[in-house]
């Protein structure tokens, strides 16, 4: 058989073979003619199809950038022709929207697509992707020091940063700044800020590449590299480049000047873009309406006052201008941007309520839920505290969220709030009370919340809200007898009566000028006292406008039940006893319900006032009835009604074989039945029902009560020692304890003769005691006290700015911007503290960035 080379036409098996080999040699060469334009590696799909033998350079690079999502890169070559298709896919999710979030950077050949968040040019990690005008506002700043890092953490031989390394020391014991150090804590490690900046070819050491931590050999290092030539020659083009941008007279100057410019007008429209958030937020207000356009119809509260500002300010009415005539692709009027700016300013408000509770060390929790108007269980998470930043120091009550609970068991609960509390970095160690309402959920002994943060903290006293106490209180006197029942269903049959219909109010009003009738609260029992009240200093008034519906009226059932309430239940003695010994009981309870919901409250007001709720009690039940019978009757003659208790037919009973006729047959008058078997029955279930459900508050009186002023100073020193080994009992939790027994008990005997006679108040002890500073354990003790809360009253007010801001119409708001904006509508007193300044500086600097391209 003759070789190959003998045929003068190459088989089709040989062409074959040749051409496969091509087509092997052509796909390990795609896509390698990128690397000639494009600086960053991008995660792209590559498919180059090349025809022809060779790789022609001289050609034509397209670069097509669409803003809905995909790059395409289109090369065409002379020469040979060679394809090359780039589709970069960006996700929406990661933040694909050109006009409020992306960063999408075309400059020279390079595609680079940023959705990271704001960069801090002044870390040394991000040097190394910085653009010429960030570079140009480092190099005009200078590096920063963080002076209050004294020392870096050891590493594995002992050594450590120190900040002595910013100072040079000459061989004349003089000394001089290095300007030009720079230290990251993050990294553990140094850099020299004008080498890597301005470094020129290979890094010739770690100080201008990846940093120096070799922390034994750091002296000498330093010593070395700043007398190099290398290090010289960048100092001075740092200095030089310093000095131009000082006077403007860099070779950009022209563009510097613009960027410089574009970041100041963007500096100004975010802070008026803050100003209009944080006071539609502060209010409570909605933001948006169903359009979201400049001048167009039900564009929502804060288009209109964006539209508002543009009549008067000058920077808003360029801003106005520009996105008319859509000179702006980024304008940060949109959705995004505020739910951006309020998770920003709900952080900042946050961070300053997390750092005040840190300092303070020891809090206390309150919880409630409630369902809202999208039917999710949201609870509320209150932190107390005692501020001691605040001149005077005072205790706080702060709000840190909603929380979305799915599971409302006690462990779905706890589950919630334990996870929560490890998010904001509050250690549960330091918990010292909890306050929830009474219901099982929350303070079961076995199953409950308080139970099992208990059980993880001992120290953790619970309380049981004092005004939900309160309440049902008033829920079991209702219960005690049928009289009390059926008393409260007449004040709110008198008020439907008139509530149903317009022409009935009409008669009200014009019969009644002073208290209006108001419905019965069916949840908090002491608001009663309104609907009790405007009947019982009203009782002519209402009884005559009664009788005019049931002759005026068209529809019978309604005549009758006027007609019955006029006569027999208004018209009835023993009702208006009733309604005035309710009212004094309603209007004493609601006096003591409105001191305890206070946010300032504590455990030793709160006991005095609950005491004296006992005590006026008691006397009333010696007095009060002889004092009710004597109004009432004022207003039975008043009204014309025979001031005497109706005379029931005496029921008799059958005597049974075995008892004896000559035993008298104890009979009770109408006054004496109504004293026995309503008034007695009434006041004897509430004295006994307070004494029970504030049982606690006994209990906080021996651990605490010896520290209230006026306690303290009657105490002899036995019992006083006594005491402060008690509540060292009470705060010890295995080998950890937060005082010390006889440390407490020297400072308190000492601290007793100091204090002036007319501090009562504890708040008023431990300013001293702040003031003094040199009594540890007693502060602890006064702040540990002050923390225990009272009541949930704080929990209760938020579910009010809840209802506001989720509403009917605002249903679907998400999770984050609701807390975001009730955190900036409760907490409005920190949010004006807020120094927006550097959040505005990153936003002006990262939009002037963007808009310099689209401009």
């Amino acid at each position: 058989m003759p070789p190959k080379s003998f045929y003068k036409y190459k088989s089709g098996a040989m062409k074959l073979k040749k051409k496969k080999a091509e087509n092997e040699l052509i796909k390990s060469q795609a896509g390698a003619i990128f690397s000639y334009f494009s600086k960053q590696s991008t995660t792209s799909n590559v498919d180059a199809n090349v025809d022809g033998d060779g790789v022609n350079l001289d050609g034509d690079v397209d670069v097509d950038v669409n803003l809905d999502g995909d790059v395409d890169v289109d090369v065409n070559l002379d020469g040979d022709n060679v394809e090359a298709n780039v589709d970069v896919n960006i996700d929406e999710d990661d933040g694909a929207n050109m006009d409020e979030d992306d960063d999408v950077n075309l400059d020279g050949d390079n595609v680079e697509a940023n959705t990271g968040p704001n960069i801090d040019i002044f870390d040394p990690r991000m040097w190394d992707g910085l653009n010429p005008n960030m570079i140009n506002v480092l190099v005009e700043k200078g590096p920063k020091w963080d002076l209050t890092i004294k020392k870096g953490p050891r590493d594995k031989f002992g050594r450590r940063f120190s900040s002595t390394m910013y100072t040079r020391t000459l061989e004349n014991k003089a000394s001089c700044d290095r300007d030009w150090l720079v230290y990251s804590k993050e990294l553990d490690k140094k850099f020299c800020f004008c080498c890597k900046l301005f470094k020129d070819g290979i890094s010739k050491g770690c100080l201008d590449d990846e940093g120096y931590a070799d922390w034994k050999n750091a002296s000498a290092r330093l010593k070395e590299h700043e007398v190099s030539l290398e290090h010289m020659k960048n100092m001075k083009q740092w200095y030089e480049m310093r000095k131009r941008l000082n006077v403007d007279a860099t070779i950009d100057q022209v563009a510097y000047a613009q960027y410089k410019k574009e970041k100041e007008y963007w500096k100004q429209v975010i802070f008026r873009i803050i100003s209009l958030i944080k006071y539609l937020a502060k209010h409570g207000i909605a933001f948006r309406g169903t359009k979201e356009k400049l001048n167009e119809k039900s564009n929502g509260n804060f288009m209109e006052l964006v539209e508002t500002f543009g009549e008067y300010d000058p920077i808003i009415k360029e801003h106005i201008r520009r996105v008319k005539h859509d000179d702006l692709r980024v304008h940060y009027l949109g959705h995004n941007i505020q739910n951006e700016l309020i998770l920003l300013l709900a952080d900042e408000v946050r961070l300053e309520i997390i750092k005040n509770i840190k300092q303070a060390k020891y809090y206390s929790i309150i919880l409630d839920c409630t369902p809202d108007v999208s039917h999710q269980e949201q609870m509320t998470l209150i932190v107390r505290y005692v501020n001691v930043n605040s001149n005077p120091i005072k205790v706080e009550e702060s709000f840190l969220g909603f929380l979305v609970v799915n599971d409302t068991t006690g462990k779905g609960l706890f589950d919630v709030t334990l996870e929560e509390l490890e998010r904001l970095g509050l250690d549960v160690d330091d918990m010292r009370g909890q306050g929830y309402d009474n219901g099982s959920n929350m303070k079961g002994k076995h199953q409950g919340v308080q139970s099992r943060f208990s059980k993880t903290n001992p120290r953790a006293f619970y309380t049981p809200c004092g005004c939900h106490s309160l309440n049902l209180t008033l829920c079991d006197m209702a219960n005690t007898c049928t009289k009390c029942k059926t008393f409260f269903g007449i004040i709110q049959r008198i008020y439907t009566i008139f509530a149903n219909s317009t022409k009935r109010w009409q008669i009200l009003k014009d019969n009644v000028k002073g208290l209006t009738l108001k419905s019965l609260s069916t949840t908090r029992w002491e608001s009663r006292v309104e609907s009790v009240k405007a009947i019982r200093f009203q009782v002519a008034d209402i009884r005559e406008a009664l009788l005019q519906v049931g002759e005026n009226d068209d529809d019978p059932l309604i005549q009758s039940a006027a007609d019955s309430l006029a006569n027999t239940e208004l018209g009835d003695f023993s009702f208006l006893v009733s309604i005035v010994i309710w009212y004094e009981i309603l209007a004493k309870v609601n006096i003591v319900s409105k001191k305890l919901q206070s946010k300032d409250m504590i455990l030793d007001v709160a006991i005095k006032e609950v005491n004296k709720l006992i005590i006026f009690f008691k006397e009333f039940r010696e007095t009060g009835l002889a004092n009710s019978i004597k109004e009432a009757k004022e207003i039975a003659i008043k009204i014309g009604v025979d001031p005497l208790f109706p005379q029931r037919r005496q029921i008799r009973r059958k005597k049974q074989f075995d008892e004896s006729s000559s035993e008298p047959e104890v009979i009770l008058s109408a006054e004496e039945n109504f004293k026995v078997n309503y008034f007695l029955v009434l006041v004897d279930q509430t004295i006994v029902s307070l004494e029970a459900r504030f049982e606690q508050y006994k209990e906080y009186e021996k651990i605490f009560g010896f520290l209230f002023p006026k306690k303290l100073r009657e105490l002899e020193e036995t019992k006083l020692k006594s005491r402060c080994y008690f509540l060292q009992d009470a705060l010890k939790y295995g080998e950890k304890s937060d005082i010390d027994a006889d440390e407490l008990f020297l400072e308190l005997k000492l601290f007793e003769t100091f204090l002036p006679r007319h501090i009562t108040s504890p708040f008023d002890a431990l300013a001293h005691l702040q003031h003094d500073n040199f009594f540890p354990n007693a502060l602890i003790a006064y702040r540990i006290m002050l923390t225990v809360p009272v009541t949930v009253a704080s929990a209760e007010r938020s579910f009010s700015k809840l209802k506001l801001l989720k509403s009917y119409l605002r249903s679907t708001m998400t999770q984050e911007r609701l807390n975001g904006l009730a955190i900036l509508s409760i907490e409005d007193d920190i949010l004006e503290n807020v120094d927006y300044e550097v959040l505005v500086e990153k936003f002006a600097t990262k939009n002037a960035k963007r808009a310099s391209r689209f401009v």
